[in-house]
């Protein structure tokens, strides 16, 4: 199964595509979408679609899993991020693709056991889980990396819920029909 991961940016996007096989996770790509357009906040937003469009085309991700809003100290700063994470929640919808979004403590706990490891620590286990060299990804690649490996932890637990609910469908149903067959038959009344 191939993951992409994000951490969305108003300015820098960053992307990771790992790839689960047997248990084994592989690193596939990494690396930063950015809204360069001189047009303005608007061209940056499109332009930042347009690269991920792109990139869903290419490397075929199979689910998405995307960092979700944190609580910003400037409003204008947390509604250009908010703008950004909708482009990119819609860019992906619009392709079909499963999304999961985790918040940036469930990431940070989810990879390094606590949930307040600063970026360059998280960026430094990221490269040592899945044998990364030094150096190569972005801030904002790694937070992507993490992002995925976030949602690749996730993954049994929610097949697990999933499953319990299919049962319990399953098992209403049956119920339903059971008390269903025991009930006696409405009488019609016949007029004259």
């Amino acid at each position: 199964m191939r993951i992409l991961g994000i951490d969305p940016g108003s300015r820098i996007t960053g992307y990771a595509l790992l790839e689960v096989r047997g248990g084994q996770v592989t690193f596939v790509e990494g690396g930063v979408l950015r809204g360069r357009d001189p047009g303005g906040f608007p061209s940056r937003l499109a332009a930042i679609a347009t690269s991920l469009e792109e990139l869903v085309d290419r490397s075929l991700p199979e689910e998405t899993a995307v960092e979700d809003l944190f609580h910003a100290v400037h409003a204008r700063s947390a509604l250009q991020l908010a703008h950004a994470r909708g482009v990119v929640l819609s860019t992906l919808a619009r392709r079909g693709l499963p999304i999961s979004e985790y918040t940036p403590l469930q990431i940070k706990k989810a990879v390094s056991g606590y949930g307040y490891a600063g970026k360059e620590a998280l960026r430094e286990l990221v490269e040592q889980l899945l044998k990364i060299p030094p150096g190569i990804l972005a801030i904002d690649a790694s937070d992507a990396v993490a992002v995925a490996l976030c949602h690749i932890q996730a993954l049994p637990m929610r097949d697990a819920v999933a499953s319990a609910r299919r049962l319990e469908e399953a098992a209403g149903r049956e119920s339903r029909a059971r008390s269903g067959s025991r009930t006696a038959p409405s009488v019609r009344s016949r007029t004259r």
